[in-house]
Formats: C-alpha cells, structure tokens, sequence
C-alpha cells in the first residue's frame, strides 16, 4: 500500500508549490496566469457533450493544473475531412456574457478564452472517438484521401484555434464501434497517414512560427495494439495518450479490476492473455519493448469506474459471475467518480488489492460491485509514472471528476512532487 506518510509530506510541498505558481505567475494584465512549470504532461479530455447532462462547461475547467486540453470529438465527414462534432456546443452555445451577434461562441470560444488566461495551456482537436472511427479507413487508403483528410483537419486547426491535433482512431483493421469498417491494410496506411499528417503541420509551423503537436490515443491490450506500427509512427508523434483503462467491463465473463496497474496472481481467468497483459504495465512494458520511447507514453487515468450486478457475497465480489448490469450514471454498469463520492463511497465498502494497487467497493445487500479509481490508486500510477520515466498522465474525462476535483488534485500533487 502506498505509504501515508510519504503521501502526506507531498501533499504539503505541493500545496506549497500551487501557492507560490498562484503569486508569482500572475503577470501584468488582470487574469493573465502563467502555468506553473510542469515536468511532466498532464492531459485532460473535454467532451463536447459535457455542457449537457453534466452540466461540466470549459469555464470549470481547473487548468491551471493542466499542461494540455484535448477537446473530443471532432467528426469525419463522407468526404473525409474534419467536420464539427457538435455544431451547438463547439461554436453555437451561449456562455454568459456571449452575445448572439458573436461570431464564434460555445466551448471554442471559451477554450480561445482560457489559453489568454493560461498562455502556457495548449489545446488539441481529438478526431474520431469509438463512436466516429469507422470512415478513418476510407481517409487512410490512398495518397488523395489522405490530403483531404489532412488538408481539411489542418485549416479546423487553424480556424478553430488549436494548438495540435489527436487522431482517435479506434481502431485501424478490427474496427470500432461499427464493426467491419476497417481494412488489413489500415495497419501501414494509419503510419503514412501519421507520417504525411506529421510533415504538412511541420510544414504550417514554419510558415507560424511554432510547433503544432500531433498526438494519437492508442489502445491497451494486445488484439488492438497488433495493429499498430508502433515501432514506426512514434518519430511523427509528440507523445501518445495510452487508454490504459477498460480492461474490463460489463462484457468481461466475471467481475473483474478496471484498470489494474500490475497483473494479480489470483485471477481466476482462464485466459493466459487477459491475466498477464491487461493491466497498466503489461501495456506500458509493450510499447516500451516496441521501441517507443519513454516519455512519449503518457499514461491513461480513468475518472470512471465499471459495476456488476447480481454478485455474490464472495471474496468482496471479487473475481464472480454476476446476472446484469446496475443502472449507473452512464447506462449499463458506468459510473463517474463524483456519482461514486457523492452516492457509494460512504455506503460500501471499500476493498483494497495490494498486488493490482486499485481499490474496489462492493455491498452484500444491493449485491453490486464497482471497480474504480480513487485518489490512493492515481497516487501508485504517478508514482509508477516517475519510476519508468514516463511522459505524463491523461485523464478520460474531465466531467467526471468531483466538484473539488479530487481525482485531478491528486495527480496533479503527485506528479509535481520532489518526493520520490
């Protein structure tokens, strides 16, 4: 377990180091912050629907603890180009204080607004998503597709504002959500998709005067990342935001961890893969191994967690067959963590796997379990982070998170910390 002591002393120093960024980064202009240095990328997703159901806007967006906003998603038109995702929450919602007379309003306009608050804050557009990938294929295939496709997603860039681009593409050859969409040949095409992608944004920040990033999302467990030539695209990428989470769910045959950081002798899964490389260092360890290098893998933080229900009171429910799915925050079986604090957290119980180093509730009478992330278990993956030499942290997403931002504080506090 995570030794409290040492969890305490970098508390203090980082509230000590967020007190003096707060003094002395604020730079002449009313509301104009320099972010505090940051060794180490800390990656935040807002989506586009969060001003909805959640009612999460850019403005309660905490970035000073932030190095990078990647705003999902943005869609794929039928000809292959970059499109708006959410045409009323990107450039229409009114903020207060927006006027309908302006020409731009929704969350562009307020992330324009937050990066002349925070200068150091850099934004990506994330392309695709689980939902939106399957017309990736068709934008990869040939030379002409992928100057469309490029040529479009550079002038939304531009337009928009953005300080990079994120290709979401889940996932080249198995497909996505819309099954079948992929090709065996998406394997060698999404690398000169990433390569061209790479030179054409060289190409504008000469002509600007910058550096526009290029980032990807990339997957977790072996059947995904097959799939891709990770020894081949990390030359073109920035860094790559690992989905180290999801590595089960309601579709796994039992209850199972989340997001494990190691792999557990005790579980029971037949399946030589699902034991040993679904977890956070087995996917990690893959990348390294494949040539990527360290500080180009920033690691995924699920603010999200995955319930069962119909579960046994055995072994804290733990490892058991189940008959459903509880209806949680998001549908079947998904709940966000400040759903959890607010509802769950102070009614069951909470268990702790020393090996995994994530934490899980379960209670006897609702005979639900929930496998999730809590401050304890993002301070052991900072930690694992610093060890490995890692790149950062990325959260999915930044909606989910408590009103206080528990979650983001503590990855924030960790990965600023001295204490080793």
């Amino acid at each position: 377990m995570v030794n409290i002591n040492a969890r305490v002393r970098k508390r203090w120093i980082s509230l000590v180091f967020l007190g003096c960024s707060v003094i002395l980064c604020l730079l002449p202009g009313e509301g104009v912050f320099s972010a505090p240095y940051h060794s180490y990328r800390v990656v935040g997703y807002y989506t586009s629907w969060s001003i909805y159901t959640a009612q999460y806007f850019v403005t309660d967006i905490p970035a000073e603890q932030l190095t990078h906003i990647n705003y999902a998603f943005l869609n794929l038109s039928d000809q292959g180009g970059c499109t708006l995702g959410d045409e009323l929450a990107d450039i229409y919602y009114l903020y207060p204080n927006d006027s309908e007379t302006d020409v731009l309003r929704g969350n562009f306009k307020q992330l324009q607004q937050l990066k002349q608050r925070y200068p150091d804050l850099k934004t990506l557009m994330s392309v695709g998503g689980w939902t939106w990938s399957d017309r990736f294929s068709d934008a990869a295939l040939t030379p002409e597709s992928r100057a469309v496709f490029i040529q479009s997603c550079i002038n939304f860039m531009k337009t928009y504002g953005f300080d990079g681009i994120d290709i979401d593409w889940e996932f080249p050859v198995s497909g996505g959500l819309v099954k079948h969409s992929g090709r065996p040949e998406d394997k060698e095409n999404f690398t000169r998709l990433l390569a061209e992608l790479r030179a054409q944004l060289d190409i504008q920040g000469e002509i600007a005067r910058t550096h526009y990033l290029l980032t990807i999302a990339a997957p977790q467990t072996p059947q995904f990342y097959a799939y891709f030539e990770m020894d081949k695209i990390h030359p073109y990428l920035d860094w790559i935001n690992l989905m180290s989470y999801t590595f089960h769910g309601g579709w796994s045959p039992i209850t199972n961890l989340h997001a494990p950081l190691y792999a557990s002798s005790s579980d029971p899964s037949e399946d030589e893969v699902t034991r040993l490389k679904f977890n956070v260092d087995a996917a990690v360890q893959a990348y390294l191994e494949a040539g990527v290098p360290a500080d180009k893998i920033v690691v995924g933080a699920p603010f999200y967690g995955h319930g069962w229900s119909g579960v046994a009171n055995v072994n804290h429910g733990l490892y058991q067959s189940f008959t459903g799915l509880p209806d949680a925050t998001w549908g079947d079986g998904v709940y966000d963590y400040r759903d959890l604090e607010a509802n769950y957290l102070d009614s069951y119980q909470r268990f702790w796997h020393e090996e995994a180093q994530v934490p899980w509730l379960y209670d006897p009478g609702t005979q639900i379990m929930i496998s999730y992330e809590d401050p304890e278990s993002l301070s052991a993956k900072a930690d694992y982070v610093q060890q490995q030499g890692l790149g950062g942290m990325m959260i999915w997403e930044l909606s989910y998170d408590s009103d206080d931002h528990t979650l983001l504080n503590e990855i924030y506090t960790d990965l600023n910390s001295s204490i080793e």
